[in-house]
């Protein structure tokens, strides 16, 4: 069986026959990667440096299985909403469906909506007055320090300020 699932891609890492059969006997045995090993020809307990060598390439199959199965899912999406009758296990059949469908990309689309309203303009603060607390002190208390820092705000708010 040739698989057509992975389309010969411009990569610079050239496969081997072996490492070719492997990704060929992946989609015969539904994704096995032991049983792909076995028929490849790798020796027994290999399949885990296997996979590890063509990670790249086992993604870009599963991305390739997916994305030939989304049509189907597609319509099965469809039939479970036109059916009147009961199915067992719709539910599970539903989530997978949608789960092929977000994987590949068929996604709903999120929209964000910002509605400003600007009511005001730009906040303008009063000069700041530099106290001298020592020289002050002797003269006057922290709470007449503080009345006297207050004053210009109290000011600007009585002119309307907010």
């Amino acid at each position: 069986m040739v698989n057509t699932y992975l389309q010969p891609k411009s990569t610079s890492k050239t496969l081997t026959k072996k490492q070719q059969k492997f990704l060929d006997s992946l989609i015969e045995t539904d994704g096995n990667p032991k049983e792909a090993a076995k028929l490849a020809g790798y020796s027994t307990g290999s399949h885990y440096q296997v996979v590890k060598a063509l990670k790249n390439e086992i993604i870009d199959l599963a991305t390739d299985v997916l994305a030939n199965s989304a049509p189907e899912a597609a319509f099965k999406l469809v039939d479970i909403m036109k059916t009147d009758r009961p199915r067992p296990q719709i539910s599970n059949k539903l989530q997978a469906a949608q789960t092929i469908l977000d994987r590949v990309g068929v996604t709903k689309k999120e929209r964000l909506e910002v509605n400003h309203n600007n009511t005001g303009g730009v906040f303008i603060l009063p000069a700041k007055n530099i106290i001298d607390v020592e020289s002050s002190s002797a003269s006057a208390s922290p709470s007449e320090l503080l009345q006297d820092e207050l004053e210009p705000i109290t000011d600007w708010e009585s002119e309307g300020g907010s």
